[in-house]
């Protein structure tokens, strides 16, 4: 473990043991690591109790948030991880910490007592570079959260010594962006432990695993828009009272975080199905992205599908996506399934791969804007 990640780690643990001040990573293309730490003092946070960690949500389809993860969220978080595993390890951390899933790497690893060990992430992420970190773990419990594209590029072609390593894992969290089938089998088939997580920076990372709230977790639909409650809810937004009111709601003695997610709860069992901004108008007709996208992902390696401002329609669906480069079939499938307004008239091809942000999920909002440009 490098210098910084070792000042990072020690000063989450004088956070949560002494009080001290809490942390914020911020992304800083001028460090070698990319990142640096900034300490918070208490009047940097008013209004916040016992503040771990700051961490900005993704913003993959607007603007980030500054998340307030107080010191009890992040251990309570870490110990409702344990209890639905059955047991602590070691973790593998392979993913930026200035995101949740990152950081939580080193939270959890910190509540558990173990020493995480750390990918070697300079360039892009490698199986040989995940490999040989996961070579180096020493406990008998091994945990790594991986993204789905992270993954995908572990079981490409994977060497002996790749599908021995990652074998070893007793759980791989797998979460950032939804998983397509074909990699999912391919996992099963390998006889990986994946545990799908739903989460974000405002539920200290994962809550939900394989569609089954964690320990503490209450989840709930209310007109098809998902709430959570949980001991490891963030205590809301830095310098943002009005977003933190806006989906931060205490409701017969029980505090909720009101997602952007569309879904259903069935006996505690959670189903995503898209999100509130899932819906696209185009011309009056309204339109499921999510549907849309999930039949494109049998065509493609990589489909997102986005609402582009169209000045005649409103909105055009648009589909991002990489892998084969002939549409006919996939869109001949969108028509006949879901009517010809749900082909995409704004159409990019990515022959490397979707542009993704730091934390693996898809740059939605670059997305937009590039399908948005006419040539």
């Amino acid at each position: 473990m490098d210098r910084q990640l070792s000042e990072l780690l020690a000063a989450l643990a004088t956070a949560a043991n002494d009080g001290g001040p809490a942390v914020e990573v911020l992304l800083d293309e001028s460090n070698p690591n990319g990142w640096r730490i900034e300490y918070l003092a208490p009047q940097d946070l008013p209004g916040f109790e016992q503040p771990m960690a700051v961490v900005r949500t993704s913003g993959s389809t607007g603007r980030a948030k500054r998340t307030v993860l107080s010191v009890s969220a992040l251990a309570s978080s870490a110990q409702a991880t344990a209890e639905f595993l059955g047991f602590e390890g070691q973790w593998l951390l392979a993913l930026p910490v200035h995101y949740v899933a990152g950081l939580s790497v080193l939270t959890r690893s910190l509540f558990a007592g173990t020493k995480p060990v750390v990918m070697d992430t300079e360039g892009s992420f490698s199986a040989t570079a995940f490999t040989e970190a996961a070579n180096q773990m020493i406990d008998s419990r091994r945990i790594t959260s991986l993204v789905p594209t992270q993954l995908a590029r572990l079981l490409d072609n994977p060497a002996p010594e790749t599908l021995q390593a990652l074998k070893r894992f007793d759980a791989i969290l797998l979460g950032g962006a939804r998983a397509s089938k074909d990699l999912l089998v391919s996992a099963r088939h390998h006889g990986l432990k994946i545990f799908q997580t739903y989460g974000s920076s405002e539920t200290s990372g994962g809550l939900v695993y394989n569609g089954t709230a964690l320990p503490g977790v209450q989840l709930a639909a209310h007109e098809g828009r998902i709430w959570v409650a949980g001991p490891m809810l963030a205590d809301g937004y830095a310098n943002s009272p009005e977003a933190t009111a806006e989906h931060f709601i205490e409701r017969d003695g029980v505090r909720w975080y009101v997602t952007d997610d569309l879904g259903t709860v069935e006996k505690q069992r959670l189903k995503i199905i898209g999100r509130i901004d899932d819906v696209i108008n185009t011309g009056g007709i309204k339109l499921s992205a999510s549907k849309i996208e999930g039949l494109l992902e049998e065509f493609f390696t990589q489909a997102i599908v986005v609402p582009v401002p169209d000045p005649q329609w409103g909105h055009s669906v648009g589909l991002a996506y990489a892998g084969p480069t002939n549409t006919a079939d996939a869109f001949e499938a969108v028509r006949r399934t879901l009517g010809k307004e749900a082909v995409p008239k704004h159409v990019r091809h990515y022959p490397l791969g979707l542009p993704q942000l730091p934390n693996g999920k898809f740059n939605r909002q670059l997305v937009i804007e590039e399908l948005g440009v006419r040539d």
